[in-house]
C-alpha cells in the first residue's frame, strides 16, 4: 500500500436496514485488515440485533450517549471517548437515550464486508 489521503465524502452516507445511517470512511479492497466507518444512530432508536462473523468490531464513541449490549455484558451507558470492543461472533445492538445523534466510528479488523454480517433472529430483539 501506498501513502494516501481519502477524503470523506458526506453524501456517501446510506441508511442500513440496522436501524442507522453508515458512512464509509475506509474500505477497500487493497486494505483487507481494516475498515473504518462513521455510524449515526438517531434519537429514540435501537439497532437491530447483529454480529459479525470472523470480525472484531470496535466502536469508538464521537458524540451521544446510549445503551450497548455486547454478548453476555451487562447492557452498559456509553458516551463520548468509550470503546467499545466486539470480538467475532458475538451480538450486539446500540440505543440511542439521548435528544441528539449518537455518532460513533467502527473499526472492523479484517475489513467489514457484508458476507460477514448477519442479523440475530434467534436472540429477543
Amino acid at each position: 500500500m501506498r501513502e494516501k489521503i481519502f477524503k470523506t465524502d458526506e453524501n456517501r452516507e446510506y441508511f442500513t436496514e440496522e436501524g442507522c445511517f453508515i458512512m464509509e470512511l475506509w474500505n477497500t479492497p487493497e486494505d483487507d485488515e481494516v475498515s473504518i466507518a462513521r455510524a449515526r444512530v438517531r434519537p429514540g432508536v435501537t439497532t437491530v440485533l447483529h454480529r459479525l462473523k470472523d470480525t472484531v468490531e470496535r466502536y469508538v464513541i464521537m458524540e451521544g450517549t446510549g445503551f450497548v449490549e455486547v454478548g453476555d455484558l451487562p447492557t452498559a451507558e456509553v458516551g463520548a471517548g468509550d470503546v467499545v470492543i466486539i470480538p467475532p461472533s458475538i451480538h450486539q445492538r446500540i440505543t440511542n437515550t439521548g435528544d441528539r445523534d449518537l455518532i460513533f466510528l467502527c473499526i472492523c479488523t479484517p475489513r467489514f464486508v457484508p458476507e460477514k454480517y448477519e442479523t440475530m433472529t434467534n436472540l429477543p430483539q
